[in-house]
């Protein structure tokens, strides 16, 4: 308990110092490291102010899977993970329409094999039959229904190996965004933010869009 309330208290002091010091101290408040920051102190101050009870004890509990958050705090040190995530966000679209083809195409499958094997080998449903597809086209493969005819049997064992082309796509998509050099024409940070570690800014940027911390001055 002891070294918890030292470990809480220090974190507050740094939570209260970055709201201080901070040019937007509203805008890092509303950031996503201000809110881990807030989540990560909130379970011991919540248990102190709440009455004791089997329901208060309870909420005390389950408040305190929210101290996992201050994990959160470390990724901030590291820039090479917000480069990974930059690079996420930057592929979402991508990585999209990637998901939304799949989907389609283990409907298609999946009702496919509806028709093929019929309730009677246990692809009672279309829905059935589309779970799994899902299941055999991701390779993880249950066991719990599968199909017992010829064509059915062909079917699966060409969906099994699409499932491992299909599986590197995604990670081609990121890999390909995280080695494209950073130009002024992606408009791309000049810099690195030493509050939070964003590097995702316009060119001409003098404070960081997330945290607003002066960004230090770019030298050509």
């Amino acid at each position: 308990m002891t070294i918890e309330l030292v470990t809480t208290i220090l974190f507050t002091l740094e939570y209260f110092l970055r709201i201080w010091s901070s040019p937007r101290p509203l805008g890092y408040v509303g950031s996503f490291y201000g809110m881990v920051d807030l989540i990560a102190t909130a379970p011991l101050y919540i248990s102190l102010l709440l009455p004791g009870g089997t329901y208060g004890i309870a909420i005390i509990r389950s408040l305190r899977l929210l101290r996992v958050f201050r994990v959160l705090k470390l990724s901030r040190f590291l820039v090479e993970g917000n480069m990974l995530w930059q690079s996420i966000v930057r592929s979402s679209r991508k990585i999209g329409v990637f998901l939304f083809t799949v989907l389609l195409l283990c409907v298609i499958m999946g009702t496919f094999m509806y028709v093929i094997e019929g309730p009677e080998n246990g692809f009672t449903s279309i829905p059935i039959s589309i779970y799994w597809a899902i299941v055999t086209l991701t390779t993880v493969g249950y066991g719990d229904i599968a199909p017992h005819t010829v064509l059915g049997q062909f079917v699966a064992s060409a969906i099994m190996i699409l499932g491992y082309a299909i599986i590197a796509v995604p990670t081609g998509i990121v890999t390909v965004d995280l080695t494209r050099p950073t130009t002024p024409e992606t408009n791309a940070a000049p810099s690195t933010c030493e509050n939070c570690g964003e590097t995702s800014f316009n060119i001409n940027a003098l404070f960081c869009s997330n945290c607003g911390t002066k960004l230090p001055e770019h030298v050509d």
